[in-house]
């Protein structure tokens, strides 16, 4: 997967509703729902679970992208590169599922 992702993001109020289609490097869609989007170290994460073509999800696991917004607002995705990256937010988003 390449940096900076296509997608489009559904605006509809609260992160509950937020849902994101991610244009795979294949040129395939996936559309996911954004469970969470939360800060560590001073960047932004995004937590995506897949759905199925009924919206119910499709997978049992998760994929976390680095999140950023440009200067208009608009938003973006990036690929972790580091293991050591990938291990600590991880593990940051197990404490948050903990928490719920």
């Amino acid at each position: 997967m390449s940096a900076h992702k296509d997608f489009e993001v559904d605006t509809r109020p609260g992160i509950d509703d937020l849902t994101v289609t991610v244009e795979l490097d294949d040129g395939t869609e996936m559309e996911c729902m954004a469970l969470t989007i939360f800060d560590l170290d001073n960047q932004n994460y995004i937590v995506l679970l897949p759905l199925d073509k009924d919206g119910n999800p499709a997978e049992e696991i998760v994929y976390i992208y680095k999140y950023f917004e440009d200067e208009e607002g608009n938003p973006f995705l990036d690929n972790i590169v580091s293991d050591e990256e990938y291990n600590r937010v991880s593990l940051r988003f197990d404490e948050i599922q903990d928490q719920l």
